[in-house]
């Protein structure tokens, strides 16, 4: 190509190229990269780990045990009362929350209402007692039913969707007014939100909570938020809502702490701890704590210490009760822990995140814009850099990758800043993939080449690492444990026989393609093709710890498949003879060490398997046909199979058997199926035949000679009703049992039956 005409080509990529990362910001404008910026913020979170907080919280669950105890709902108020009582009295919490709406309870027939106002009055005693110590929550829910006579959907008033007119902003949920005003109007417990902003979070995580709403009552504060207020002494007069934050003034005037705040309302929550760690999380069951204050009201002194030692862990926390049992549907992933948790761990969490005043800080638009730039720029350079130094440049500019990411996550774990990824290393990337393989194509137009020439002789695992090895291929081997597998046509040569040249190479090319596919997509090597014959390994060159589960698979989806293509040429009608519409294929498979390698002359080799562990394979393939099976393994193949696949593979015992050419007996099985494809008949059959097989070896011959016939009519292959089969194992051993009852085996017979055929 003319230089100048390369350099009008390389122009002309820049400038495709140039949009790339535009749309990578694009897409994070508009909120599409969300997910993806979650998920790497996670990571940073799970990077940085868990993170003390200078604050005492402790956790009570209203778990399984607290629901089983609590009986049918609507729950006593009396019991929180007691609860909390304990708590504030025994305990001498600091603050308790409740994490559900203690709304007006239902009035109906079934609710017996004198018991409501006493539970009603015992709460309300309790808060009077410690008013301001306590907070109950509050909540944006879609037509309860609760409180009004008729549904209706209450829409939390978010800035960000232009709710600014208090006077037409819903209300929320709200504990009885009993609970909440006190003797004249004045304040009893607080009263604070448990809503999250699930749309603006982007995913499961509830990420981002209105810290206040605006509404025809005066302004509501997130629950968190009270605590706080609480854990400082104050009241909801120290709170300053402006435009992009909200300070906590003390008395005096002075400013106590600035909480940031997205949208003019949402604070994000810095994810302190896993939920199940007690270290960081301490809780207990609110059965526990039941439980804990009848042995503090005990008359038994060793109850009573016990009970104060508990209620001792709960001096000067702030408590946080809330619904933990999952059929309460109140549970969420967070950035540290993968499974849901119960979302009462947010307050907490939020808690910890106002009162340590660690922030996550979220930086300007134009910084994801100009890291995108600047980056892709950087990286997109050094990977297209050529000459003797451009291995060295693609070096470089994966390590500028690699360093955005370290400084990304650096800045979160030491000072909760949250640098945007998604675009910026997005960007980056596929910029420079684009143009790295632009300027690759021809030499993997090449490689592809010489992949499709040899791959069509020799497996394609061995093809790769022949273009990818530094050294030419070299006679020799090593010994590894494999599964050697053989497969073949029954009754080939009559095939030869009935169809010409052109025909019989059709049918095998058709046959040896979804054999072949089938091994390699099981991870196996096809080693050779002897005729019909298919030979292949399972766990060389590329290693596979359950090269015999894969084995093992594969046998039966090749008969899967041998089965499809039946039907398709007995659909096909004249175009093939009869015994085409029966075709059989036996298989053996063998476990056991073996010699792999390349095998051959100095000038021309093969990448194959040897040993004796093969040959033993190939017996089973052959054997197979006295036994009236289709699939025959070794136990060793069966137990390595067992190892990986569970019960999934199927086997059925033939016994013991001595093969031509060895002197040692080998156990072997049939492959009946796959778990999910056996049929309750065959499992019947297998079973009648087991049964037979154990009179078998103890010499009782009528016996085993009438399982042995029950099993053979419940076979899943009958001579006559299925395509090509002549016999089955249960046929087989009603004439070695009929031989051994006519001529009886020697005294010491264990069992083993000798072979006389390979």
């Amino acid at each position: 190509m003319a230089p100048t005409k390369a350099k009008s080509l390389s122009y002309l990529r820049w400038l495709l190229l140039l949009p790339i990362p535009a749309l990578w910001c694009v897409l994070g404008h508009f909120g599409y990269l969300q997910f993806l910026e979650n998920r790497l913020l996670d990571l940073r979170f799970r990077y940085r780990g868990q993170i003390e907080a200078p604050v005492k919280l402790v956790y009570v669950d209203v778990d399984t045990r607290a629901v089983e105890l609590m009986g049918e709902r609507p729950w006593s108020r009396a019991l929180y009362a007691n609860v909390a009582e304990a708590l504030f009295e025994v305990g001498q919490a600091k603050s308790i929350a409740f994490d559900f709406v203690l709304s007006p309870i239902n009035r109906s027939g079934l609710v017996d209402e004198k018991r409501v106002r006493k539970s009603n009055a015992e709460l309300r005693r309790v808060i009077l007692d410690h008013p301001n110590r306590m907070v109950l929550a509050a909540q944006y829910t879609a037509g309860s039913g609760v409180i009004q006579a008729e549904d209706i959907n209450r829409q939390m008033p978010l800035l960000r969707k232009g709710w600014v007119d208090r006077t037409k902003n819903d209300v929320p949920e709200m504990p009885e007014n009993g609970f909440t005003l006190g003797p004249n109007g004045a304040a009893a417990a607080r009263v604070g939100l448990i809503d999250v902003d699930v749309e603006y979070s982007g995913d499961a995580v509830p990420r981002w909570v209105p810290l206040f709403v605006h509404t025809k009552v005066p302004t509501l504060y997130h629950l968190s938020l009270q605590l706080v207020l609480q854990y400082f002494g104050l009241d909801e007069s120290a709170v300053r809502i402006g435009s992009d934050h909200l300070d906590l003034v003390q008395p005096g005037g002075a400013t106590l702490l600035t909480i940031p705040l997205r949208e003019g309302q949402l604070i994000e929550a810095n994810w302190f701890s896993r939920w199940d760690d007690s270290r960081f999380n301490p809780r207990h069951s609110l059965a526990d704590v039941i439980s804990a204050i009848e042995d503090y009201n005990s008359d038994k002194p060793d109850q009573h210490a016990a009970a104060e030692k508990f209620f001792a862990e709960f001096k000067d926390a702030i408590v946080l009760v809330g619904p933990t049992d999952s059929l309460l549907q109140d549970l969420a992933p967070t950035p540290l822990d993968s499974s849901p948790v119960p979302k009462v761990g947010l307050h907490g969490n939020l808690v910890k995140t106002i009162v340590a005043e660690k922030f996550l800080v979220r930086t300007p638009e134009w910084v994801m814009w100009l890291a995108a730039l600047g980056l892709t720029i950087i990286v997109s350079a050094l990977a297209v850099a050529g000459g003797v130094r451009g291995l060295l440049a693609k070096v470089v500019a994966l390590i500028a990758l690699a360093g955005y990411t370290y400084v990304s996550f650096y800045l979160f774990a030491h000072s909760q800043f949250v640098l945007p990824m998604a675009a910026p290393l997005g960007a980056a990337f596929t910029t420079s993939f684009g143009a790295i393989i632009w300027q690759l194509v021809d030499e993997e137009k090449a490689k592809g080449r010489i992949k499709g020439m040899f791959g069509a002789y020799v497996s394609p695992d061995l093809v790769d690492r022949m273009v990818e090895a530094e050294d030419d291929p070299q006679l020799g081997g090593h010994d590894a444990e494999i599964t050697a597998y053989f497969s073949d046509i029954q009754s080939f040569s009559t095939f030869s026989e009935k169809l010409g040249s052109g025909p019989l190479v059709e049918l095998m090319n058709e046959y040896l393609t979804a054999c072949t596919d089938i091994v390699q997509s099981q991870g196996g090597t096809l080693d050779k093709y002897i005729g019909d014959a298919v030979v292949a390994m399972f766990g060389a060159p590329i290693p596979l710890p359950d090269h015999a589960f894969r084995a093992c698979v594969a046998t039966q989806l090749v008969h899967h498949q041998l089965g499809e293509l039946r039907k398709k040429w007995q659909a096909e009608g004249s175009k093939w003879p009869e015994i085409v519409w029966k075709m059989q294929t036996r298989v053996g498979l063998n476990t056991g060490i073996c010699m792999i390698g390349n095998m051959g002359s100095r000038t021309r080799f093969n990448y194959t398997m040897m040993g004796d562990n093969v040959n033993l394979a190939a017996r089973m393939e052959s054997g197979a046909k006295q036994w009236g099976v289709y699939t025959m393994c070794t136990e060793a193949t069966k137990l390595a199979c067992d190892q990986h696949g569970g019960d999934r593979v199927v086997f059925r015992p033939l016994g013991r058997i001595v093969v031509k050419g060895r002197t040692l007996a080998v156990p072997i099985f049939e492959i009946v199926g796959l778990k999910e494809t056996v049929s309750h008949q065959m499992r019947e059959c297998a079973e009648i035949f087991a049964g037979g097989l154990a009179k078998y070896y103890a010499r009782d011959w009528d016996g085993a000679r009438g399982l042995f016939a029950r099993s053979s009519v419940v076979e899943s292959n009958l001579p006559g009703q299925t395509p090509g089969v002549v016999s089955n194992p249960s046929l087989v051993y009603l004439g070695i049992t009929e031989h051994y009852k006519q001529e009886p085996p020697p005294e010491n017979w264990d069992g083993v039956y000798v072979m006389k055929e390979k």
